[in-house]
């Protein structure tokens, strides 16, 4: 481990961890974290840093600031050399210097000059002054760092962002940088006299570029091969290999569109059926690269329900007030994903912070609506009726009179119109942010205010919509740029609102950290919670699929004859599998109308309540070779009198060469009213075991798990050797701590700042702790040679660099010739903790 040590957790105050020796266990050395823990904690809980903030900025700051500052110190006006027009101008201060001091809030001029009873100094100079309620917000207000919302001023600037696009012309090439995208940063550069970032090595661009674009660490393997490569393209054909692993980029960019889409898979309205998952649909749509046109289209007039979950939104239990209906959720979230604009102001009043207003936001929300959609203002009935309305009416208008179903269709279209330039700046800004670290127009969602450079943005959505909506190719566009493979500044916080200077450092996200960790320590999941299928669906596969499956539908003799079995019949069925050998892979698939628990050699495998959610179970781990294998599944029908009951199970087995074999349910398995204990296992066999019986296929069964049945028999197919990814779990308390949303609400950017929960959680946490202890044991497992090696692998993974001279000493003395499970574990720690690890540099 290098003798000195960073944490992450340095650039705040007094927290500089600098351990000279290292811990013998992993445990000493996460307790020995607390005090830094404990220490972050006062800071950042202290009365001047409250990590939670309580102040309403448009609500309660704004009008205060309006009734008694604005008029001297905004527009025109900067009396003092003063503006609050907006937060840029605001943190600036006066020509006193600046007003507000986060480090003592108490001691700001601010404050100072709002409270004072010296009538020469206090401000404003005229009137009674502030009430003590007015000045204990402002107090509370720079206590929690003065937040402003983003793109607010108090006079709106005379701009308006175009609606069309707009056609850009190149500026000319400087120093032999002839990519668009250069020379037209190369040309605002210059107008503002900013110095152009060096260039990175090849190995800090194959690992920025592997994890902005797949999100993964290039493995050593990887990082070798690229090393070794000397042709001049390489770091352009790096980046379209990375697009096109297809698989990897749709589980990476899964969250960033989960996010903008509150997509997830468990949390609010799941259980009360108040929510729908759109997973399915939009890992396929990503997997598949589906143009950025289509996928809005599909997402605002949905083809099938596989898509509705995201325009029908969350409906909250209990009542809500008139700004969280679905209808306006419907408008929010059409106007924020597609459009880059906040509706959530505008549909309670008529917007504080940009010029939409309540009658725009219930405008949109009526296209959705099934029913006469009342407008309320600060959730009081007007008496007024919404109508229909699309805010940009130079491309048209939806037809207030339609049905619904034929108004989305027309919003879809509206949206996607050729002539809707607002729709592709928005989406290429936010992908420019993710590669860069910085909108051209920042904050996301602000698209109202005017872009830093426009012909950028403006050249950026030209060429997404001349390549037909392609993301990808916008992606490769930007990361074939030499500015994209610049050095990455870090900034500090009050420097983020400065002017583009190139890439910034971009903390690694929740999913980035935890597959990384996986990927160092083995330790991920073995099954993914979305309800996806892994891999492309190859439509050659699927045919033979089908016709090699042998399933038919059985139940006991109660179902003989075409009877339908009494409600609550539960049976035991039973089959056995013979094997020479263990298969590479196998998986079960299984449906039962009502309710099933499968078994395996005395191990439960897993349950299921709902025939129409195809259970599917991994065999390989539970299998024996050389000795019958019993599969048990118990039955249940369901219902308040007699009605149809039946068991659908299709075993898969793929060998190492690729050959398959299928066993289904059919007459040849057997039945019993005896049930097993809960292991499935039976303390006395059972002796009156029968043959099952075939029983007719209802048209529902087939419809809703035959095609599912044969989707995921193909995806055993897909090489399982892909790790199962962050994106495709529920979240868990370690990726909740290091920022990811619950989605209840659209996220279009995730905070950059540390908590304290996350710092907590990355010092001490059980779940981090766990996977790098189970890590080390698999690394020592894996009998490098020599410690020196392990040590380079290690590097060479996480930082895509070998060890300096100094780190491979220091950590080989540290760990010695034969590592402990413990030491490694400490290494793997440090490794993570470092800057040049948790960050995209």
């Amino acid at each position: 481990m290098p003798a000195e040590f960073i944490h992450p957790m340095s650039h705040y105050p007094v927290l500089k961890f600098v351990p000279h020796v290292m811990p013998r266990n992993g445990i000493a050395l996460l307790r020995g974290l607390c005090w830094v823990c404990l220490a972050f904690a006062i800071w950042l809980c202290s009365p001047s840093t409250s990590a939670f903030a309580q102040v309403d900025f448009a609500h309660q700051i704004v009008p205060i600031l309006r009734k008694h500052c604005v008029e001297c110190h905004s527009g025109t006006k900067i009396s003092g050399g003063l503006s609050l027009n907006d937060q840029a101008t605001f943190l600036q201060g006066s020509e006193n210097g600046r007003i507000v001091d986060f480090a003592q809030p108490d001691k700001s001029l601010l404050l100072h000059v709002v409270t004072t009873d010296d009538t020469d100094f206090r401000m404003p100079p005229k009137g009674p002054g502030l009430t003590k309620e007015e000045a204990a917000l402002l107090r509370q207000w720079i206590k929690e760092k003065a937040p402003w919302e983003p793109g607010f001023a108090f006079t709106r600037p005379a701009y308006e962002p175009p609606l069309k696009p707009r056609k850009v012309e190149l500026p000319p090439i400087l120093n032999g940088r002839a990519h668009p995208i250069d020379r037209l940063v190369d040309a605002s550069f210059a107008s503002r006299q900013i110095e152009r970032p060096a260039g990175i090595s090849d190995g800090e661009f194959l690992r920025r570029a592997s994890l902005d674009l797949i999100g993964l660490l290039p493995t050593p393997e990887e990082y070798a091969a690229f090393m070794a490569d000397h042709h001049p393209d390489k770091r352009t054909r790096l980046i379209q290999s990375l697009l096109n692993r297809d698989v990897d980029y749709a589980e990476h960019w899964l969250s960033f569109w989960n996010d903008l889409l509150r997509n997830d898979y468990s949390g609010t309205g799941f259980i009360t059926g108040g929510r729908k998952q759109i997973s399915s649909w939009l890992y396929e749509s990503l997997l598949n690269n589906l143009p950025y046109d289509q996928l809005a289209r599909e997402l605002i007039a949905p083809p099938n329900p596989e898509s509705r979950g995201y325009i029908d939104g969350i409906t909250w239990r209990g009542t809500v007030s008139a700004g969280q209906t679905v209808e306006i959720q419907f408008a929010q979230s059409v106007g924020q994903s597609f459009l880059g604009i906040n509706l959530k102001c505008a549909s309670c009043h008529d917007s504080f912070i940009d010029r939409w207003k309540l009658d725009e936001a219930y405008g949109l929300a009526a296209i959705y609506s099934t029913r006469p959609l009342e407008i309320h203002r600060c959730d009081k009935p007007t008496g007024r009726m919404a109508k229909a309305y699309w805010p940009f009416p130079e491309l048209g208008q939806v037809d207030a009179a339609a049905p619904r179903e034929e108004r989305l269709k027309q919003l879809a279209n509206l949206m996607t119109h050729p002539e809707n330039g607002r729709f592709t700046r928005t989406i290429v800004n936010r992908l420019w942010h993710r590669l860069m670290g910085r909108g051209i127009v920042h904050p996301l969602d602000a698209m109202q205010s005017e872009p830093e450079n426009a012909d950028l943005l403006d050249y950026l959505a030209n060429h997404l919509q001349e390549h037909q909506y392609d993301l990808k190719q916008t992606l490769e566009f930007i990361a074939t740029s030499e500015i994209y493979q610049a050095k990455a500044a870090s900034v500090s916080e009050e420097s983020m609102q400065a002017n583009f200077h190139g890439p910034r450092a971009r903390r690694l996200s929740a999913e980035q950290f935890v597959d990384a960790v996986w990927q160092l320590t083995g330790t991920a999941p073995k099954k993914p919670d979305a309800n996806v299928v892994r891999g492309k669906l190859d439509p050659s596969l699927l045919e033979a699929t089908a016709q090699a499956m042998t399933a038919a539908w059985i139940w006991g003799d109660s179902a003989r004859d075409g009877k339908s079995p009494p409600a609550n019949e539960t049976l035991t069925f039973r089959t056995t599998i013979n094997l020479l050998e263990v298969p590479h892979k196998a998986a079960a698939i299984i449906s039962c109308d009502n309710e099933y628990t499968i078994y395996l050699n005395g191990k439960k495998l897993g349950d299921g309540k709902n025939w129409e959610t195809l259970g599917s179970y991994s065999l390989t781990s539970a299998l024996k070779a050389n000795q019958p294998n019993e599969l048990l599944v118990v039955g249940k029908n369901a219902g308040a009198g007699n009605n149809p009951a039946g068991l659908f199970v299709e075993i898969q087995l793929i060998q190492k060469d690729g050959s398959r074999q299928h066993i289904g349910s059919s007459t040849q398995w057997e039945w019993s009213p005896t049930l097993p204990d809960a292991k499935g296992k039976y303390a006395q066999q059972p002796t009156d075991w029968k043959p099952a019986v075939k029983v007719p296929a209802l048209d529902v069964w087939t419809q809703r798990t035959m095609q599912p049945a044969i989707n995921r028999l193909v995806e055993l197919n897909f090489d399982q050797d892909h790790m199962v990814r962050s994106s495709l779990v529920k979240s868990d308390f370690l990726m909740r701590s290091l920022g990811r949303p619950n989605r209840d609400q659209i996220v279009s950017m995730r905070p950059n700042d540390l908590t304290t929960l996350e710092a907590i959680d990355l010092s001490n946490g059980e779940t981090l702790a766990t996977a790098l202890d189970q890590g080390a044991r698999l690394l020592l497992e894996k009998d490098f040679a020599t410690t020196p090696e392990l040590v380079n692998w290690i590097y060479s993974y996480a930082l895509s660099r070998p060890p300096t001279e100094t780190e491979l000493a220091t950590t080989v003395a540290a760990l010695g010739d034969e590592p402990t499970r413990e030491n490694v574990a400490d290494l793997l720690w440090a490794i993570l903790m470092q800057p040049e690890f948790f960050y995209v540099n």
